[in-house]
């Protein structure tokens, strides 16, 4: 549900409503400390057997809550050769049970576990009265076994590097810091860094259904989440109940093109925002359209020649400015108000804001620790799931040709899959259609204006699945469930309790 937007991290992960949002950043709702690399126990039982036949033993946690912990394969092929703890949340349903409704928040790197912790927030009384609500930090990720990468300071380096290196000494800086990264990964998590990718994670979902129960997975995946579910329809679509797929991700795209579309998506969110700022009596631009967004461009741009030094005494470099614009585009109803006041500040040189966004959106706690490990998790999973690995050579040539048409987030996109070049190990997936024949209906939802996964992915996803409808919204926003639309709440539930939906709506009352 944060966002993770420093140079080498994709935009994949989903976000909630903001009040969630706020609560979700400002607390660490379970402090327990997950098992190190490789120390969860292997269930007795030949192959899968053991790991299938678990018993899950809840504990009271977190008020209405109960969490518990369950053990998978580190490698699916040999499963016997090790184990990762998962840990899961499930708030019971207020009425009569439906079963199951495991939730996804995005990333890869977003936390199950304190998403569903807030999921009066997040689903609405429907699905709470009708649905046990259960989360899971996914293999890597949280609260389950982590993977480990950069230190504390190290990854404070690499937020501010820099965005849109223009001379070689910044290039060999990426570079550098890039393999840093990589070599990171494999030093510091050496038992479980090959096997974070996705399709393991979807297995571990299915040993998750069945220890709760559930003959069917029924699944709420946003963003990156509906990359997981979609994986688990083209594994398991008998297994398949009722599954949401919201803001959407193509799974035919590679690392370079899932970037540049966000490039692109982001770069419209930004000409948006700067229109509606010329509505707004609090905008601190002095136009609108092209001249406005130029206030903006002229802003990074000083940035990246001379970078600031903040009260803490940190450097604000043009990759954090661009960092603090672009993580408050995802949400027009509460991110653009604070990119206005931000904004405003930053232009009379006073970049506390843009540096508390900055801090919000990666993590980074006041002490100068960072609240969890989503910052090397989304690498973790992106370099495994699919196989391009462009060179610096190529990378400088990408971020060139994309800042024509995306001049404020093409060079800073372009670069950021450059640790998956010094990933030390291959990629298990590629790209590739998923059409999951045998499934019942998968509802995917797009929103028009949406900044990290533009419509046109949720279009693909939606024609790819073999039973797949698409629900739109014509808004702003990254996703559309429970972010402000009536009509998109009202056949989302609907479909939950039905496992029908028409196709072809389009809904107009969102942000």
């Amino acid at each position: 549900m944060r966002k993770f937007l420093t140079v080498g991290l994709a935009v994949f992960v989903g976000i909630v409503s903001t009040l969630t949002y706020q609560l979700v950043k400002s607390n660490s709702r379970d402090n327990r400390s997950p098992s190190p690399s490789g120390s969860a126990l292997v269930p007795e039982g030949e192959g899968l057997d053991g790991y299938y036949s678990q018993q899950l033993e809840w504990s009271g946690c977190n008020g209405d809550f109960e969490c518990t912990t369950f053990n998978v394969p580190i490698d699916y092929a040999n499963p016997a050769n090790g184990a990762l703890q998962i840990s899961v949340i499930r708030k019971p349903a207020s009425g009569s049970s439906l079963g199951s409704l495991i939730l996804n928040p995005g990333g890869p790197g977003g936390s199950g576990i304190e998403y569903t912790s807030y999921a009066d927030y997040v689903v609405s009384d429907t699905l709470r009265e009708n649905f046990d609500i259960v989360g899971f930090d996914p293999r890597g990720v949280g609260q389950s076994t982590p993977v480990e990468c950069l230190s504390d300071e190290q990854t404070d380096e690499y937020i501010k590097l820099d965005g849109s290196p223009d001379n070689q000494t910044e290039i060999d800086q990426a570079q550098a810091m890039s393999e840093l990264f990589a070599k990171s990964c494999a030093t510091n998590s050496p038992d479980i860094y090959k096997f974070l990718d996705t399709v393991s994670a979807t297995k571990d979902i299915d040993i998750l259904r069945a220890l709760l129960g559930d003959e069917k997975l029924n699944w709420l995946g946003k963003s990156y989440g509906t990359f997981l579910g979609a994986t688990y329809a083209d594994l398991f679509p008998d297994r398949v109940g009722r599954m949401l797929l919201d803001g959407a991700i193509d799974p035919t795209l590679s690392n370079e093109q899932l970037s540049y579309g966000q490039a692109l998506g982001f770069e419209l969110a930004l000409e948006r925002f700067v229109d509606d700022c010329a509505t707004r009596s609090d905008c601190p631009l002095s136009a609108s359209g092209e001249a406005g967004v130029s206030e903006i461009s002229n802003l990074l741009i000083e940035l990246d020649a001379n970078p600031v030094t903040l009260d803490d005494g940190r450097i604000f470099s043009q990759a954090m400015g661009t960092l603090g614009v672009l993580g408050s585009l995802y949400d027009k109803v509460n991110g653009w108000p604070e990119l206005r006041t931000n904004l405003s500040q930053a232009l009379a040189g006073d970049f506390s804001g843009l540096a508390t966004s900055v801090d919000f959106y990666t993590g980074r706690q006041s002490d100068g620790s960072f609240k969890d490990n989503s910052n090397d998790a989304i690498n973790a999973v992106n370099c495994l799931d699919r196989p391009d690995r462009a060179t610096t050579a190529k990378t400088e040539a990408l971020a060139s040709e994309w800042e024509k048409v995306a001049p404020n987030f093409g060079a800073y996109l372009a670069w950021s899959n450059l640790s998956c070049t010094y990933w030390q190990t291959e990629a298990t997936g590629s790209p590739k259609k998923i059409i999951a024949p045998g499934t019942p209906t998968i509802l995917v939802v797009g929103t028009v204006n949406d900044p990290a996964t533009p419509y046109q992915w949720a279009q693909a996803l939606a024609s790819q699945l073999s039973k797949g409808v698409l629900l739109t919204l014509d808004g702003d926003g990254h996703t559309a469930y429970y972010q402000g639309s009536n009509c998109i709440d009202e056949v989302v539930d609907a479909y939950f309790l039905t496992g029908e939906a028409e196709p072809g709506i389009i809904c107009t009352d969102g942000p």
